[in-house]
């Protein structure tokens, strides 16, 4: 290694001179077959090098730059050439840290990497109905919505969910500290705290501004190598765009994305969004599913609705659903669509109460009907057998008459000693 090129002829004023021993000293190199790394200064004007010949003598020429933007500074490389060999001539950013120099690719050469069709748990039952069962494994999902509608919530679900298998996960902050979100979490009934002791869950808080976005995806890289997660939260995304422009956050989010994938790691991010064309800086077209959350303001109170946008290769619901925090986690609760429109909280619990009366007072009258009926066909019934009855006295009647006729008639016969047998008695002989 020759570390810099230019302290070898800084004694040369001729530029002629200097070229000369330049090609000299690479000829001999080369004819020692010896590989050597040479390290020049650029030149003026953004020339590559200071002489304006390293570069046509060299094999292979890497340009290191250093750019800040909105204060937030990025090493890149760029191959200039490589002669003998295929080689990207884009400029990729790079880092210099405890495990020496780290090149992280704007892009990957391909997107193949290996998928799943094993569905995994979202936390909440009523989503992962919603979803045909909840999410492909290595598959990533992207909450947006405003602020304090519970995206951050959703993630926790899906960490406490996949701790609770024994898969270990990762939870990126970017706006608080992993002891607030241990915290707050547990208000709903989530004690992360209990993954983080058994080693389960590893937290890594940190401000988007205290890293550049190279480093930042190095440090995520790096966690995601020694703690191997099945699951990963970046809670907070919109807060990275404070730097760097969103077209640059957006590509270094689209490489996240791309790690976790190559991972097979089902990944959540949460973003603030206020309506649905929002694209989250460009993500949302590369979330295999996307869930918006909502604010809703209706007399004189505020409800969050929850709708599923898009989920990739699922069939889901298209149905809006109410989204509610409990002491006991997350409920998923149908709204109600009447003549004034969809109904959430009070006015939903309200609406569903009249419903209720309604039903109620439509079970009442049918089971004054019913009875009325009943009484009727019994009363028709008793009617019936009490004419029968009558009939049948009537007839009794009758037959007891003509008995009773009979008998006297031969009583008469008997007393007036007349022949029944003559058939020439007259009716005053008999």
């Amino acid at each position: 290694m020759l570390d810099t090129i230019e302290a070898l002829f800084v004694a040369f004023s001729s530029q002629a001179v200097v070229r000369a021993e330049l090609g000299r000293l690479f000829r001999w190199l080369k004819d020692h077959a010896v590989t050597a790394i040479v390290t020049g200064e650029r030149g003026e004007n953004d020339a590559l090098t200071r002489h304006g010949i390293e570069e046509y003598v060299s094999d292979c020429v890497i340009v290191l730059d250093h750019q800040s933007r909105e204060g937030v500074a990025t090493r890149r490389l760029q191959v200039i050439k490589y002669r003998g060999s295929a080689h990207e001539t884009n400029q990729y950013p790079f880092l210099i840290s405890a495990r020496g120099i780290e090149v992280q690719p704007i892009t990957a050469v391909g997107l193949e990497y290996d998928v799943s069709d094993e569905r995994i748990s979202t936390g909440v039952a009523r989503l992962d109905y919603m979803l045909s069962g909840g999410v492909f494994r290595g598959s990533t999902l992207l909450v947006s919505g405003a602020a304090g509608t519970g995206k951050s919530t959703l993630g926790a679900h899906l960490i406490n969910a996949a701790c609770a298998r024994g898969e270990r996960a990762l939870l990126i902050l970017h706006e608080e500290s992993g002891a607030e979100v241990i915290r707050n979490m547990r208000s709903i009934g989530l004690d992360l705290g209990r993954w983080v002791k058994e080693g389960l869950l590893r937290v890594w808080a940190a401000r988007p501004t205290a890293f550049g976005l190279e480093n930042h995806l190095a440090i995520v890289s790096r966690l995601v190598e020694e703690h191997e997660p099945a699951v990963a939260v970046v809670d907070g995304i919109g807060s990275l765009v404070g730097g760097p422009s969103p077209a640059e956050v957006s590509v270094m989010l689209a490489r996240q994305f791309h790690l976790f994938k190559t991972h097979r790691i089902t990944a959540l991010a949460t973003v603030v969004a206020r309506q649905d064309d929002e694209t989250a800086m460009g993500v949302s077209s590369r979330a295999d599913t996307w869930l918006l959350l909502r604010n809703v303001e209706s007399d004189g109170e505020r409800n969050r609705l929850l709708f599923v946008l898009k989920s990739r290769g699922t069939a889901h619901s298209n149905q809006v659903r109410e989204f509610v925090l409990t002491d006991h986690g997350v409920q998923l609760i149908s709204v109600y669509v009447g003549p004034g429109g969809v109904l959430t909280g009070s006015a939903r619990l309200a609406q569903e109460i009249t419903a209720r009366d309604a039903l109620l007072q439509r079970q009442v009258e049918v089971q004054r009907r019913e009875r009325e009926l009943r009484q009727r066909m019994a009363q028709r019934d008793e009617d019936n057998a009490a004419d029968e009855a009558e009939l049948k006295r009537i007839e009794d009647t009758q037959e007891r008459l003509a008995s009773d006729a009979e008998a006297d008639e031969e009583a008469m016969g008997t007393q007036r000693w007349a022949d029944p047998d003559d058939p020439d008695g007259d009716e005053e002989h008999r």
